[in-house]
């Protein structure tokens, strides 16, 4: 295969799968070692946790749709009002941390790679969906408003290597460090209860 010789739609379709996508969950994998640094489950605790879990979620629905469904109108819907409520998740998420628990640096330009890219994802997608996209913004909508599977299906090797980094670099990490921030809460409040038998604990 001439290297030159391969369109342009194909290699952005293969930065955002190989590229985009990954780096994603090695920048997840990296906040959530920093929070961990921080010792998050001392200072903002399973708040800020539940912060982290709903940014998961709200990317990961439009890439597990883009995955396996044709990207339509309702794809760009679903995709222009994640990216709005991600933004306003992940400011209430520093608001509330920025004063309670220290943010590395190694932290900042994490969240930096975070908050862009997806905005780069969904421009990437835009440029190989580009006529999806113009019936989108002229409003087109008709025909377009449901989940069709995707005519030719994404290879069924990546999206299994993919879940599964996806479940050991995020998901088990982050279900750890709410565990990790419910469990001392728990123990605060426990350690914080009187004795209401009126005798010195045991040693």
């Amino acid at each position: 295969m001439d290297l030159k010789s391969i369109p342009p739609d194909v290699l952005l379709f293969n930065l955002v799968m190989f590229g985009c996508l990954p780096l994603w969950l090695v920048m997840g994998f990296l906040d959530w070692y920093c929070h961990k640094q921080s010792q998050i489950e001392r200072t903002t605790g399973a708040k800020e946790s539940v912060f982290h879990a709903i940014m998961g979620i709200q990317v990961g629905l439009p890439v597990l749709l883009g995955l396996y469904f044709e990207i339509n109108a309702l794809q760009f819907i679903i995709m222009f009002a994640i990216l709005i409520f991600h933004e306003l998740v992940a400011h209430m998420d520093v608001k509330y941390a920025l004063h309670k628990r220290k943010i590395s640096i190694l932290e900042t330009h994490v969240h930096s790679f975070l908050e862009c890219l997806p905005f780069v994802i969904v421009a990437l997608i835009i440029c190989i969906n580009w006529p999806a996209f113009v019936d989108f913004i002229t409003f087109n909508w008709q025909g377009n408003l449901g989940l069709a599977w995707k005519k030719n299906p994404l290879n069924t090797e990546y999206i299994t290597y993919y879940f599964f980094t996806l479940i050991v670099l995020d998901v088990i990490p982050y279900i750890e460090e709410f565990i990790r921030c419910y469990r001392y809460k728990e123990s605060e409040s426990s350690d914080s209860q009187p004795n209401s038998s009126g005798l010195p604990p045991h040693a």
